[in-house]
């Protein structure tokens, strides 16, 4: 098997494990190789460094790979427990937050500046809202809520 690092257009980073070089071009042109986040099947090779996996483990112990703080997992979650792992994510953040909609910069000055109670709130926001909130020093973050969420969060 190839282990490949791939990212979609939105710069979503994940691996793709293919039987070889050539089944990993055949399925992007057959657009069957879509970004776990969002599903977009905009998706590319990044630079990375040659990896394979070993399905016989004598084959594996022949040829041990260095441990490292940066080793990645030997398994690649499959798309479902992603999926689970997101939307368990978001029905936190959805529980533990306030949605204040196309208020959302005006409040999120209001808590920076005091103004109004400390809390988590969550809504919508432009990106040059963003990017002002960010100059006056205020931590921002997105989390997109893509299509392919079939349950309901709340």
């Amino acid at each position: 098997m190839k282990v490949f690092d791939l990212s979609c257009e939105h710069g979503h980073a994940f691996e793709g494990w293919f039987a070889s070089a050539e089944a990993f071009d055949e399925q992007l042109g057959r657009s069957l190789v879509h970004c776990p986040v969002c599903e977009s099947a905009n998706v590319r090779r990044t630079p990375s460094a040659p990896r394979l996996n070993l399905s016989n483990p004598a084959e594996a112990r022949a040829r041990p790979v260095p441990k490292t703080e940066h080793a990645r997992p030997t398994a690649m979650p499959t798309h479902e427990q992603l999926r689970a792992l997101w939307l368990e994510a978001a029905r936190h953040l959805v529980r533990n937050t306030e949605d204040v909609g196309e208020r959302f910069a005006e409040e999120a000055r209001r808590i920076h500046y005091q103004e109004a109670p400390e809390r988590g709130i969550r809504g919508v926001t432009t990106a040059e809202q963003r990017a002002e909130l960010e100059d006056e020093g205020i931590d921002v973050f997105s989390f997109p809520i893509p299509a392919a969420a079939e349950e309901p969060l709340q």
